[in-house]
């Protein structure tokens, strides 16, 4: 009984130890280490330390302000396709654009949001700077009420035209807002916006080149 007692009593102390010494062994928290600047040693920052994104510039606020105002209008006049026309290819054509360009707005306002910044631009904006289009604070390539009431009152082959034509010019709207941002000094630096922008920039050009082509069969085809 009483090597039993003991036997149970040895066996307990070797496991607490064994717990004990895994638990010393245990590797600490890991530091943050932020890189000095040169010729200045690194420093260890305790691990709760979060990191912060780089300012945005203006103009990089103001472009995603105004895309997401350019987009809106893109994705408005794509809700009009499926009532309007039964036209398969500006179907086709107009659910792309509708699906990207509405993904691409949540990304704009997240992208605005997390840096601190309105996901609207502020009206003073709308009618000055790189940005601005007419005095009536659209953005470039933006159809006018006009343009938007007529594209709503056709049907048939004549919304096909004027949609794809309205389209053509709205993406061309876009390409130069793009083209205004990188020109502008200290602007499109951030790491998500530049292929945000190099992405709209080439996704366009090649929706572009189809809406072309699609307008050169001539006459239309309301193919069902």
């Amino acid at each position: 009984m009483f090597s039993f007692v003991f036997l149970a009593v040895s066996t307990l102390a070797i496991l607490f130890s064994l717990r004990v010494s895994a638990q010393q062994a245990a590797p600490a928290t890991p530091a943050v280490v932020q890189p000095g600047a040169p010729g200045k040693p690194t420093r260890s920052l305790p691990a709760t330390t979060k990191g912060k994104l780089p300012p945005a510039s203006l103009a990089d606020v103001q472009f995603m302000q105004g895309m997401i105002m350019h987009h809106a209008q893109a994705v408005e006049m794509t809700a009009l396709i499926e009532s309007h026309t039964e036209n398969k290819d500006v179907r086709s054509l107009g659910s792309r654009i509708s699906r990207s360009q509405s993904d691409e707005i949540k990304f704009m306002k997240r992208w605005l949001v997390s840096r601190g910044q309105s996901t609207d631009m502020p009206h003073e904006h709308m009618s000055h700077g790189n940005m601005s289009h007419e005095s009536m604070g659209l953005m470039p390539g933006m159809l006018t009420a006009e343009q938007m009431e007529a594209l709503r009152r056709a049907r048939g082959e004549e919304f096909d035209r004027l949609f794809l034509k309205g389209m053509i010019q709205h993406h061309g709207g876009a390409l130069t807002m793009v083209k205004d941002l990188f020109d502008t000094a200290g602007a499109g630096q951030d790491a998500e916006l530049f292929n945000f922008a190099t992405d709209v920039d080439s996704g366009q050009r090649a929706e572009i080149r189809i809406m072309q082509s699609i307008l050169e069969r001539k006459p239309l085809e309301d193919k069902r």
